[in-house]
């Protein structure tokens, strides 16, 4: 009994729902590689016992009374970092942004609640326990209080770049696990004129696509949206993926959204994103992968450096996941591997060039 314990992946719920405590429990519990070893009812009262039940990984509600999930995850991150995934209702428009405040404050990802409070959907149920298991071995960084309280009065350095006509040039991002903190990173550093205009797939959740493009026009300059069927892409934009669509960019220099299936399971792609963007641009792409598990990307990214673009991937020890990027280097299809504070400096040089 012993070794299965030690086996297990332990976890605590936190959720001001006893049902869905009761459910997420019943979820969790029906895996034998997982343990539900605690359940607490507000950020308080999870900040109390994490460091006693030490668990493995945290499912965290941010709606929540006495102290919401937002504080609670960030006075975990300063004192037991440890891997925390967002369990949350996509459709709370008020409050989302919180969401992805928890994200910068090292919350490794997000998932929606869905039906799963009403009916244990078992397609929600079986994404839970996925993520469980693959989060529960990530690293995690301690995120001290006060680093966060300097970072929230600071303001950020932006690149001065010379040009400040449109460019007829794009910059295309992609990323999974950890790349919503990341595309802030870079995309908070570009000014308000940025001479053109940079096209982003980022896996998440269905339901977050709009709260992240929120969250990011709260901390950057430039203006970011989600992107629109026929649209003409503009300098100084950025366009995020619409969840369920496949993205592309044509000749036209327009966005076109597509119902297609998955590609490689995944919809979007950032492999179709690329591949398009490298087409329609060739050698003035310049194309970034990021923190991501998988290998999505790294075709797209093979299609970039065939046809003259620069293509740039996070180095590994940056990344929360070293999949997406590690699958690209290895392919041999990457000019510059660099640290996430690196990667605006790089492109403002291209840009440059």
């Amino acid at each position: 009994m012993e070794l299965e314990l030690k086996a297990s992946i332990r976890v605590m719920v936190v959720d001001d729902s006893p049902l869905m405590c009761k459910v997420l429990t019943n979820i969790l519990n029906s895996d034998p590689q997982i343990i539900v070893v605690g359940v607490a009812h507000n950020g308080k009262e999870a900040v109390e016992i994490v460091s006693y039940l030490k668990p493995d990984i945290i499912t965290m509600d941010i709606h929540m009374p006495v102290m919401d999930g937002l504080e609670a995850t960030k006075q975990i991150m300063a004192s037991y970092p440890i891997p925390i995934l967002v369990v949350s209702t996509s459709v709370f428009k008020v409050g989302m942004s919180k969401v992805f405040k928890a994200i910068s404050y090292g919350a490794m990802d997000v998932i929606t609640k869905g039906d799963m409070e009403i009916t244990e959907d078992r397609k929600a149920g079986a994404e839970l326990l996925e993520k469980i298991k693959f989060l529960s071995n990530l690293k995690v960084i301690k995120q001290p209080l006060e680093k966060a309280e300097k970072e929230k009065k600071e303001k950020v350095a932006v690149l001065q770049i010379s040009k400040k006509k449109a460019l007829d040039r794009v910059v295309a991002i992609v990323a999974s696990t950890g790349g919503p903190q990341v595309i802030l990173e870079i995309i908070k550093s570009f000014p308000q004129d940025f001479p053109c205009g940079i096209v982003v797939v980022q896996h998440i959740a269905e339901g977050f696509v709009e709260g992240l493009v929120d969250w990011l026009n709260a901390e950057c300059q430039m203006k970011v949206k989600v992107a629109a069927d026929s649209e003409e892409i503009a300098s100084g934009v950025v366009y995020i993926a619409p969840s369920g669509l496949q993205f592309r960019v044509e000749e036209d220099r327009r966005i076109h959204l597509f119902n297609e299936p998955a590609y490689n399971g995944h919809r979007p792609s950032g492999d179709v994103l690329l591949e398009s963007v490298a087409k329609a641009y060739r050698e003035k792409a310049i194309a970034i992968i990021l923190t991501g598990m998988g290998g999505d990307g790294a075709l797209g990214m093979k299609v970039v450096k065939q046809l003259g673009g620069r293509t740039i991937a996070q180095d590994e020890k940056s990344c929360i996941v070293f999949g997406m990027p590690k699958v690209a280097i290895q392919m041999g299809v990457i000019d510059d591997v660099l640290p996430v504070e690196k990667i605006a400096e790089e492109v403002a040089k291209s840009l440059e060039d």
